[in-house]
């Protein structure tokens, strides 16, 4: 074996080693004493209300999606911005992230006029 895989093999082994290991300690060292207070919801110390199964609105989920969208979007501007600098195709770099940036907006943009952006 070589080097490299002897250290991957080390890493896989004390990996595992360590999630055994704290799971078998919280599994062993936890109280169970089972009483009707610990089996109920906890609602900010308050006794729960109503049925736990709420079926929220799907505008809720566009907002969600929404938010992934333009949050994933700073995942890629970031990388954009150290390469910028770094890199001899900085013209064409600015240019692609232009594009990004443009389709991006334009999405943001048909959001709002089908009124996905509206609170109801």
């Amino acid at each position: 074996m070589q080097y490299h895989q002897i250290v991957i093999a080390l890493f896989v082994i004390i990996g595992t080693a360590f999630a055994i290991v704290g799971l078998s300690a919280s599994w062993f060292l936890s109280p169970t004493n089972p009483t009707h207070g610990k089996g109920i919801s906890f609602e900010s110390g308050v006794d729960p209300i109503g049925e736990p199964w709420v079926r929220f609105r799907a505008g809720y989920f566009v907002y969600a999606m929404l938010y992934v969208i333009f949050d994933i979007e700073v995942v890629f501007l970031y990388p954009w911005a150290v390469a910028l600098g770094s890199d001899a195709t900085g013209w064409f770099i600015l240019v692609e992230m232009i594009i990004f940036v443009v389709i991006l907006l334009g999405g943001l943009a048909y959001a709002q006029k089908e009124g996905a952006l509206v609170w109801h």
